[in-house]
């Protein structure tokens, strides 16, 4: 198979890589200048340290390649995904299948990436999202994770099931490809505050009560939005949820550790340095929530901490102070 990858950040160099062990032709797509070159002459990406770019893997800095797809990966970040998808309309075929394998929520619309990318390119029957417990850091280097390929056409589900699949990668298929995008970038806000808590120097124990709380909230919203529920009990949200909160590699939960230490929101995303998707999730949460009427405490307060200066001190305090309730009054199980 002929597959193009968008576009050539870590996440999307991992599964160039991991593609082209597959056996398949992959040309790894970059939107910067002169990028390809970079890429082809160090055999390694700067974003993707410890990865050796195989010798056979195609390059370029243009879309024409992508004519030829029988298969399309994007994996740019979530706030570039129109303007990546708008600039490739007319290159990509009618027929070709889209992978979408970023993971966020865009916060003007609050629509979720596979509906930007219908909104763009046209055919929500052959987009597939690719979502789970998946760092570019270990999937790069081969180790064993498992995902899960969603889309309204099992035909398309299977087909990225089929050309995915490895020693290295398992892919799981299913119909519920809005539960599967809404636990991917839901989960990214309650990583955010793991990590101001882990900064604060809280323990294990408040760190397991926001995982679970957290995860009651997202999935409440998530079914509220037409998601599936055991699709949160699964390996893009449960699964995902873990990974997140608990790696050293998260962006999100690094993110939140500088805040928990101190720094302003602003300041912790420049010394992340790169993409932190939960910073933008929590702007469409809070919108879906006041939409659905659906209530989601730890989301709010992080909302506050992050675009409203609030002490994180103060957020824990009020947190821990709301009104008493049943544990299973609102359990979304």
């Amino acid at each position: 198979m002929r597959v193009s990858v968008l576009e050539s950040g870590s996440w999307g160099t991992a599964l160039a890589v991991s593609l082209l062990k597959n056996g398949h032709e992959v040309t790894l797509h970059s939107v910067y200048e002169k990028r390809s070159d970079e890429l082809k002459s160090m055999g390694e990406n700067r974003y993707l340290p410890g990865v050796k770019l195989p010798e056979d893997m195609r390059y370029s800095d243009g879309f024409s390649e992508l004519s030829h797809a029988d298969a399309v990966v994007f994996a740019t970040p979530s706030y570039a995904l129109r303007t990546t998808a708008a600039a490739v309309r007319g290159y990509i075929p009618d027929k070709t299948v889209i992978v979408s394998a970023s993971k966020g929520i865009e916060a003007k619309t609050t629509l979720r990436l596979s509906q930007i990318i219908e909104e763009e390119l046209g055919g929500y029957d052959r987009i597939v999202a690719l979502s789970g417990p998946s760092h570019a850091e270990e999937v790069g280097l081969g180790m064993p994770t498992g995902c899960v390929a969603a889309s309204v056409s099992f035909t398309s589900a299977q087909f990225v099931q089929d050309i995915f699949m490895s020693p290295d990668l398992r892919i799981y298929t299913s119909s519920d490809i809005i539960g599967v995008e809404l636990c991917g970038a839901l989960k990214n806000i309650i990583a955010i505050t793991v990590g101001i808590c882990m900064g604060m120097k809280h323990g294990d124990n408040t760190m397991a009560m926001l995982m679970t709380r957290g995860l009651n909230e997202i999935a409440a919203l998530g079914v509220a939005l037409g998601g599936r529920k055991e699709t949160f009990a699964g390996l893009a949200g449960i699964g995902d949820l873990i990974v997140t909160c608990t790696s050293r590699h998260s962006r999100n939960r690094r993110a939140g550790f500088y805040i928990g230490e101190g720094l302003s929101s602003s300041e912790a995303l420049k010394k992340v340095g790169a993409t932190v998707e939960g910073y933008y999730a929590v702007l469409a949460a809070m919108e879906l929530s006041d939409k659905t009427g659906v209530e989601m405490p730890i989301t709010s307060e992080l909302y506050r901490i992050l675009y409203e200066d609030k002490d994180p001190k103060l957020a824990s305090v009020d947190l821990m102070n709301r009104a008493k309730k049943d544990e299973h009054s609102d359990l979304w199980l």
